[in-house]
C-alpha cells in the first residue's frame, strides 16, 4: 500500500475524478480529498492510496505535472505524519499570543495587563503540552481605555 500526496488541485476537482485519474495507473484503493472544516471547500490537494506499490511509482512517475483543469498537479509520495512533540502546539502558542496583542495594542485603546497560568500540576512552561489535555490555561486581563 502506498500513500500519494496530489497538489495543485483545481478546488472543483472531486473524488470520482482524481480516481478517474489515477486508476488507468493501477488499483486505487481510496481517495481522500482534504476539504476546509469550516467551508466543506476543497482545500486543492488529495491522497490517494494505491495498493501496489510499483502501481502507485508508475503513476506519480506519469502524473507528476501534467495539466488537470488548467492546472499542473504536484503528484508525489506522501510523507507521514510527524509524530508528536512542539510542531502545532509552538504555532498555536504564537497565534494566541499574537491575537491578544493584537486585541491589547495601544491603537485600540487597550493594554495587556497579565498573563497569568492556572495551575493544574503540570508543567505550565512547557508549551508542548500546553494545548493537550488536562494541560494549564492561562488567564489573561486587558484594559481598556488607557
Amino acid at each position: 500500500m502506498k500513500n500519494i500526496f496530489v497538489g495543485n488541485l483545481d478546488f472543483a476537482a472531486t473524488e470520482n475524478s482524481i480516481r478517474a485519474l489515477f486508476e488507468p495507473h493501477g488499483t486505487v484503493e481510496r481517495v481522500s480529498l482534504v476539504t476546509d472544516r469550516d467551508t466543506g471547500r476543497s482545500r486543492g490537494f488529495a491522497f490517494v492510496e494505491m495498493t501496489d506499490a510499483s502501481q502507485a511509482d508508475r503513476a506519480i512517475a506519469a502524473l507528476n505535472g501534467t495539466e488537470l483543469d488548467g492546472r499542473a498537479l504536484n503528484v508525489n509520495e506522501a510523507r507521514p505524519k510527524p509524530s508528536g512533540g512542539g510542531g502545532k502546539g509552538a504555532q498555536a502558542i504564537r497565534w494566541w499570543w499574537q491575537g491578544l496583542r493584537r486585541r491589547a495594542s495601544p491603537a485600540a485603546g487597550a493594554a495587556l495587563v497579565g498573563v497569568q497560568p492556572i495551575h493544574n500540576g503540570r508543567n505550565e512552561n512547557n508549551p508542548a503540552t500546553m494545548f493537550q489535555e488536562g494541560s494549564p490555561a492561562y488567564a489573561y486581563t486587558i484594559a481598556h481605555n488607557v
